[in-house]
């Protein structure tokens, strides 16, 4: 399909333009929703900054038809435009066009091949983003480092606007039903980061975590049969391996594959799980070892450790103290605002930094000093 053209008015076409007027023509598929016609087009990415002006920040949220744009999204995902140029992957922009449009069918004759055709919109239309709106601004940062992608294209979904509450309904309806995947499937799924990479490999290497661990969702249900979320790992193993090893794949998987194994052998009631002894439904109920808060605490313990030394020898012994901590939920002397708040389990920041400081101190590791002064306000009984 034909990139967009720019033209000069014409003669000889159904319903011509205003006198002297210049149009923008794309190639369109023409379709029907709701009993309103929509045009699905390409748009070479160097028009799209043109096209779609985002001049709305300072309109209260009621007169505007899409969210503030978020700028702090910006630049990460301009970066993974240009970091990416042969396997970046963009969605189709959803737009609205406040202008009479011209749609001509490549063909005259009844049949489907009359939906495909050229959309004629006059250049003084005012384009509106319903959905995509980041996309778009990724687009313009991506192209100021590299004009090449330019050339590239996007697909455009565009709506005949009717107004603006049709404009502000239609980016409701847009966002209606829209979910989040889960972290676990976005790290499964994501080959273009080393630590979902290294994340999975420890997975696969040890039959315990191969068995216990939902590579899928990240929030297990009470009858899951699963002990941890790969999700829950990929965050314990950034912490673990933080400037360790940075410059070998394989070291950092072994690296981590071992220290978890050693964490594994600790705890005797993951092994009763993976042995089908006991359900991970009743450990996750009456114990927090499992969780992600503590998997995380347990990574950054580790990470003082091989900081250290590389050689297991050299923490193995020191991991088997983790053995003296009592682990029960019920046990609120120790975890009561600490890694539970009001009976369940919390991972705020501060929490991840009080279980971390408690994990230190059974391991007579000292704490660091954010972790300090944590606990310091934890034992004042600080909010």
């Amino acid at each position: 399909m034909a990139q967009s053209t720019i033209y000069e008015p014409r003669s000889g076409t159904s319903a011509p333009p205003r006198s002297h007027e210049f149009e923008y023509v794309f190639p369109a598929i023409r379709g029907v929703q709701a009993g309103r016609e929509y045009y699905v087009t390409m748009c070479p990415l160097r028009l799209i900054p043109r096209l779609f002006l985002f001049d709305e920040e300072e309109l209260p949220p009621e007169m505007r038809a899409q969210r503030t744009l978020n700028k702090a999204r910006v630049p990460e995902m301009a970066r993974y435009i240009v970091g990416n140029p042969d396997s970046y992957i963009f969605s189709a922009l959803t737009a609205s066009v406040n202008a009479e449009v011209r749609f001509t069918s490549f063909v005259t004759t009844s049949s489907s091949s009359e939906r495909v055709g050229t959309l004629t919109i006059p250049m003084s239309a005012k384009f509106v983003i319903n959905d995509g709106q980041h996309r778009r601004a990724a687009i313009q940062q991506a192209l100021t480092e590299n004009p090449e992608l330019g050339d590239e294209s996007i697909a455009i979904v565009m709506f005949i606007d009717v107004g603006l509450s049709r404009c502000q309904q239609m980016f409701a309806d847009l966002n209606r039903y829209a979910i989040r995947p889960a972290k676990s499937i976005g790290v499964l799924y994501d080959h273009r980061d080393p630590m979902s990479a290294i994340s999975k490999l420890v997975v696969m290497q040890s039959s315990l975590f191969r068995d216990l661990t939902e590579m899928e969702t990240s929030n297990l249900a009470a009858r899951s049969r699963k002990l941890f979320t790969l999700s829950a790992l990929y965050t314990a193993n950034r912490a673990l391996l933080d400037e360790i090893e940075p410059g070998s794949m394989e070291r950092r998987v072994d690296l981590a594959t071992t220290y978890w194994h050693t964490v594994a052998d600790q705890f005797s009631s993951w092994q009763q799980v993976y042995r089908g002894e006991v359900s991970a439904g009743e450990i996750r109920r009456d114990f927090i070892h499992s969780h992600g808060i503590v998997l995380h605490a347990l990574g950054k313990v580790g990470n003082t450790l091989l900081r250290k030394s590389t050689d297991p020898s050299a923490w193995k012994l020191q991991l088997q103290k983790l053995r003296h901590i009592d682990w029960h939920r019920s046990n609120s002397a120790a975890w009561e605002g600490r890694a539970i708040v009001g009976g369940k389990v919390t991972k705020g920041a501060a929490n991840v930094l009080l279980t971390t400081a408690l994990i230190r101190s059974v391991l007579s590791l000292p704490l660091t000093p954010e972790e300090q002064r944590a606990e310091d306000a934890f034992k004042r009984g600080d909010k």
